[in-house]
């Protein structure tokens, strides 16, 4: 540094970057993302080969299939619009896994089968919460998905 203005303006900058890091790295905390009590979260990888004729209703926007080897009580598949995949798990979010508890596609809806709640294959959402429950019902737990081409990768 060619004189000590110059060193002062460097460090100025490099601390002020250096205060918003740790600003942003203690404001961010997982702690404030409520879980559902419900559905306990696991690992897994699976890839959907669109080719095969199982998955036929992935192969346009609206469709979607239940695949029942994964998950708790299986995961659904939507496609969104073409490209766009969604991957949700098919155990109704709202109780724990029972006999009925297994969603069942209705359209671009799942319908649980004890209580007839129904939830958005596009956002997840509930959208006919009871009344007791309007403010605490869980949405779908969400799988990520990665769409290559004839194949779709769901993970959590």
């Amino acid at each position: 540094y060619k004189n000590l203005s110059d060193l002062t303006l460097f460090l100025k900058k490099k601390f002020f970057n250096a205060f918003w890091i740790v600003i942003l790295l203690t404001s961010c905390s997982t702690s404030d993302l409520e879980r559902n009590p419900y559905l306990p979260e696991f690992s897994f990888r699976f890839q959907v080969n669109l080719n095969l004729p199982e998955y036929d209703d992935l192969r346009y926007a609206g469709g979607s299939v239940l695949i029942p080897q994964l998950g708790h009580k299986g995961v659904l598949v939507f496609n969104l619009n073409g490209n766009i995949f969604f991957a949700w798990e098919a155990s109704c979010p709202n109780h724990p896994p029972n006999s009925c508890s297994q969603t069942q596609i209705k359209g671009v809806l799942a319908e649980c089968s004890c209580e007839k709640f129904q939830y958005s294959l596009a956002t997840g959402q509930l959208l006919n919460p009871s009344e007791e429950d309007s403010e605490k019902g869980y949405p779908l737990l969400f799988y990520q998905t990665e769409n290559r081409g004839s194949s779709v990768i769901i993970s959590n």
